[in-house]
């Protein structure tokens, strides 16, 4: 032990004395590691109605799911950016220009939702026909990829309709399965929406869900002081519950935005 001592206590002195006396600092000769740039946010674009988009503020608490779809998400990761408007349909959304302008901010890497059918499929609003209604999406999915993005089509939420014996009634016609065959076609993910949202809607019931949608006695908010009785909007819980549905569904196509998930 003597002689390892006195070995290492030499070597030290012989370095010292190489370096003008004093003992190296590694440090000091070694340059500091360069950080890593942070990792590029990527942004999920929505595109669709008042299902998905950002609630009115006159129409409170109406509320779409796709506000509550940034909770799902690491924050430093993945920025969700709502393009979706009440009242549009795959024809306005285009013709109004809001598709112009989700694709001018648009970047290579980014992903977007689309989710039409409810303003599309209604004889009372504007009714896209079904083969418009095709290319429409069709182009929607060719657009992003053009720019090197992810196109996701989903087919619209359900309404809350319920036949006597307590089952769902479809209200969404073949608008819903345009939105699958375009996306088998195109080779595009499909977020089932009209499924994910029946679930939800069922497992609730006829009498449950109406937490689920715009329901309120009357005097429960300043924007329906003689109360509401909606089907079609939903509530921020409808909305809050849809947006967890909606990201379990992203996460089950296994998509690399889904290890953005919380």
């Amino acid at each position: 032990m003597r002689l390892r001592g006195a070995r290492a206590l030499f070597l030290l002195a012989f370095l010292a004395a190489a370096c003008g006396g004093a003992a190296p600092n590694p440090s000091a000769s070694t340059p500091a590691p360069t950080p890593l740039p942070a990792p590029a946010r990527i942004t999920l674009h929505l595109a669709g109605d008042s299902t998905m988009g950002e609630g009115l503020p006159e129409r409170r608490p109406e509320t779409g799911w796709g506000e509550h779809l940034q909770e799902q998400f690491d924050a430093g990761r993945v920025v969700v950016s709502n393009h979706a408007k009440r009242g549009r349909s795959t024809r306005t959304f285009l013709s109004e220009g809001f598709w112009a302008g989700l694709l001018a901010n648009l970047k290579e890497g980014d992903y977007v939702i689309v989710q039409f059918g409810h303003n599309d499929g209604s004889i009372d609003e504007e009714q896209t026909p079904r083969e418009e209604y095709r290319a429409n999406l069709a182009r929607f999915s060719a657009d992003v990829r053009a720019r090197k993005g992810f196109p996701i089509l989903a087919t619209p939420i359900v309404v809350r309709a319920f036949h006597a014996d307590g089952s769902l009634r479809d209200t969404h016609g073949s608008y819903p399965d345009i939105v699958r065959s375009v996306a088998a076609v195109a080779g595009a993910p499909l977020l089932d929406m009209q499924v994910l949202s029946a679930q939800l809607v069922a497992e609730h019931g006829p009498e449950g869900s109406k937490q689920l949608f715009q329901h309120l006695l009357p005097g429960a908010h300043p924007n329906y002081p003689n109360g509401l009785a909606d089907n079609i909007h939903l509530s921020p819980t409808g909305a809050r519950l849809l947006a967890e549905r909606a990201a379990k569904g992203l996460r089950d196509l296994n998509l690399p935005l889904a290890a953005f998930l919380r």
